[in-house]
């Protein structure tokens, strides 16, 4: 994920890339507050991720909770 601002530096960005997709995923229009937090490593990446991006994050959730099921059902038939 990262943080960009407009050529001007008025309107600052975040962007985050999943699954290795090349483009990544569109662009979320951010305060520039917010971004300066991110500068600085003032921000948690998770709660950044579920905030600016909560639908591929609720992906993310989604296949982390299924492998964990598969890996659960895994070790009972062993």
């Amino acid at each position: 994920m990262s943080v960009y601002p407009d050529q001007a530096g008025i309107r600052w960005w975040t962007k985050a890339w999943f699954n290795n997709r090349k483009d990544g995923e569109a662009s979320v229009e951010i305060s520039r507050q917010n971004a300066i937090l991110f500068i600085r490593n003032q921000v948690e990446k998770d709660a950044w991720l579920e905030e600016h991006f909560p639908r591929q994050m609720e992906v993310y959730h989604n296949a982390i909770e299924q492998t964990r099921q598969q890996l659960l059902a895994q070790q009972i038939n062993i």
